[in-house]
Parts: structure tokens; C-alpha cells; sequence
């Protein structure tokens, strides 16, 4: 899937993670009607942060039914993770949801998909949207020559893609766990 009008990041370094999301947002063909949406949300008495590209009515959908995950799971983000996947990916209703999830605690970053796909990566890095092949590629550059904190990296990805993807702006709104 290919969403225009959003990026997201996560990095994951040295015991903390960062989220964050551009304010863009798109109608139609390049007609840009907000520059500062928030597209990060706190879950689970705030130890999970949760980020989206694609429909904002279908994340925030995707969202509620997350927490309700998180929730019977007990805060366990990898099981809540499965289970909505599944869901996701069986439920007549959900299947028809566009949209990608990027959810994280202390202890791993993943991407979720209506494919049924949980997907942690290996470096702890991951981003998605229509800038976010900029945003994985800055931040991994960042991560690998810098000692910056996992804060800066999302952030300066973000802004690094911003300069690259006329769908990605620079009105950046960060998270941490």
C-alpha cells in the first residue's frame, strides 16, 4: 500500500524509543488542506506510542481496537500486535481498512498491516508513508554515524524527508517511550 500525505518514523536506541510523524495532510491530487496534523497517539496508560499512514477514520478505528488488545494482553505489545493482525486480516469489517500502524514500547518497534503482517526490524528502525523510504534511510545513516539519541534521529529523519518528499512536511510531532 501507498499512502501520500504522511510519514512516520521509530527508532529504537540505547533503551529508548522515539515516534514521530509529519503534520501533513493530503486531499486528492497534491491539494494540501492541514499542515499540522498529530498522527502519534499514547496508548495503554501511555507505555505505548502508535503512529499511521493511510485513512485517519481507519487508524483511529485500528487504534481503539489496538488498546482493546493491549489491554487484554496486559500491556504485552508483541501479542496485542498478533492478535489485531489476525483480526485485521479475518474480520469482514477490518479487512476493509487501509491503513498502516507503527506501535512501540520500550522493548521493540513494530509495523502492523491488514495483510496480517507484524513486523519487527532488526535494527530497531522502521518508518512508512509516502517519505518514509527518506525517513528509514536518513535515520539508519543517523543511528550508524552519529551518537545521536533515538529522540534527534526521528526527528532529524523526519526532517531530512521533508526536504526530499513534496508529501512530507517539516511541522514534526515527537513521541517517547
Amino acid at each position: 500500500m501507498t499512502f501520500k500525505g504522511t510519514t512516520i518514523v521509530a527508532v529504537k536506541r540505547d533503551g529508548a524509543v522515539a515516534l514521530a510523524g509529519d503534520g501533513q495532510v493530503g486531499l486528492g491530487n497534491g491539494i494540501i488542506v492541514k499542515r499540522d496534523a498529530v498522527k502519534l497517539r499514547r496508548l495503554y496508560k501511555d507505555r505505548v506510542v502508535a503512529g499511521f499512514a493511510g485513512s485517519v477514520a481507519d487508524a483511529f478505528a485500528l487504534f481503539e481496537r489496538f488498546e482493546g488488545k493491549l489491554e487484554e494482553s496486559q500491556g504485552n505489545l508483541r501479542r496485542a500486535a498478533v492478535q489485531l493482525a489476525k483480526d485485521w486480516r479475518t474480520d469482514k469489517y477490518l479487512r476493509r481498512l487501509e491503513a498502516l500502524l507503527v506501535v512501540a514500547d520500550r522493548e521493540a518497534v513494530l509495523l502492523i498491516s491488514g495483510g496480517g503482517e507484524v513486523i519487527e526490524p532488526d535494527d530497531g528502525i522502521i518508518a512508512v508513508g509516502s517519505g518514509g523510504a527518506f525517513a528509514l534511510a536518513a535515520a539508519r545513516a543517523l543511528a550508524r554515524h552519529t551518537a545521536l539519541p533515538a529522540v534527534d534521529i526521528a526527528r532529524e529523519a523526519l526532517q531530512i524527508a521533508s526536504q526530499i518528499c513534496v508529501h512530507t512536511n517539516d511541522r514534526i510531532t515527537v513521541e517517547q517511550v
